[in-house]
């Protein structure tokens, strides 16, 4: 079936849709029908079609990385993309993909499977990142781009480019994995687990047949909790928190309420993502970054890489990261060098953590900007 792609056409809304090839096959078997990605766009394609750069995101963000007009509300990299600013949307077309799996418009878990008429819940197939990465690259064949400038991504997103160069050879002249990983660390899968374990403990999730009005709040709440801990540093909380007491807005009564300020800030950031998160979206894209292993391509990482036909690749990494420790990184740049790609290895000292990326934008921005500049 020929692919589609649709505008959208209520004005605060900036996604686009790319209708997947019919069926479109899961990598680790199973097959979707009617499957589409969401995704939005910046700057303008030229002539020659060869200034695109396709942009996956982390687990939990959505497609709208940056404002425009047609969406001005502010976007997850807002300082990063757009006129004169490190991704310049004067000289480069962005597109930024809702990952498969995900639940802002692509088609995941909690979407309706067209056999059934009802949400796929757990009968969704099997999610890899091989899957996002191909939905990334229909959606960019969908737009008649043969070959992307470069493709680019942050944590998940960090792991789906290098599944995307390792199954689509010279779909891209250049790639950026930023606080990225070749294979997940057993630390991380730890991590998963029991983010995974808390929301299916809770009642509510029912078997992953919950209500959409009634999710397992208690359990996505401890799952975000913890994966926020993990994403900052020892330092920066020390730095920003301190010891200070709790808000007085946030004070509640209870023999162990929250005290301390830092207990506080992982409520408000719990609160703000059970609002806009489907838990078993959630379940299948953790899972997802667990069982990725670019080894799995070829037997070692360099034998992924060796075909991908990669002129250049970035690869960031942040010393205080502990959920994607800079090790990863190093060894990554290794692998792409060893496999003939012309590499630069930063590994920044910014004390945020896993979310430097989102946080400290002069250090990164002069990584990225000059690396696309060359």
């Amino acid at each position: 079936m020929r692919r589609k792609v649709s505008d959208a056409s209520v004005r605060g809304d900036a996604r686009r849709y790319a209708s997947l090839t019919d069926p479109f096959p899961m990598w680790r078997g199973g097959e979707l029908h009617g499957a589409r990605i969401a995704y939005e766009t910046w700057g303008e394609l030229n002539a020659a079609r060869d200034n695109a750069i396709l942009l996956f995101t982390g687990l939990s963000p959505s497609a709208h990385a940056a404002s425009s007009p047609l969406d001005p509300s502010e976007g997850w990299w807002e300082k990063m993309i757009g006129p004169g600013l490190p991704i310049d949307t004067r000289r480069f077309f962005v597109v930024c993909v809702n990952s498969l799996g995900s639940c802002f418009g692509s088609t995941g878990p909690a979407s309706i499977d067209p056999a059934t008429g009802a949400p796929y819940r757990l009968s969704f197939p099997e999610l890899s990142v091989e899957d996002i990465a191909r939905g990334g690259y229909e959606v960019v064949k969908s737009l008649g781009i043969e070959r992307l400038d470069t493709v680019m991504g942050p944590s998940l997103g960090g792991m789906v480019v290098l599944a995307f160069a390792a199954q689509f050879p010279g779909a891209a002249r250049r790639l950026v994995s930023i606080s990225g990983t070749t294979a997940a660390s057993p630390f991380a899968i730890a991590l998963r687990s029991i983010q995974r374990e808390a929301i299916m403990r809770d009642p509510d999730w029912r078997g992953g047949n919950y209500p959409f009005d009634r999710p397992p709040i208690s359990g996505m709440r401890i799952a975000r909790k913890l994966g926020t801990v993990t994403y900052r540093s020892a330092v920066e909380w020390r730095e920003r928190f301190r010891r200070e007491p709790i808000a007085p807005e946030r004070r509640r009564p209870g023999p162990f309420a929250p005290e301390f300020s830092v207990e506080g800030y992982l409520d408000a950031q719990a609160d703000k993502f059970v609002r806009v998160f489907d838990p078993n979206c959630y379940l299948y894209l953790s899972r997802a970054m667990d069982r990725f292993d670019l080894a799995a391509h070829g037997g070692s990482p360099e034998a992924a890489l060796s075909g991908s036909q990669l002129e250049r690749a970035l690869v960031i990494g942040v010393e205080t990261d502990m959920l994607f420790a800079l090790p990863e990184q190093e060894a990554m740049a290794q692998a792409l060098d060893a496999a003939g790609v012309k590499t630069r290895f930063e590994p920044l000292p910014s004390i945020q953590g896993h979310d430097s990326f989102l946080i400290d934008i002069e250090r990164f921005g002069r990584a990225i900007g000059s690396f696309l500049l060359d």
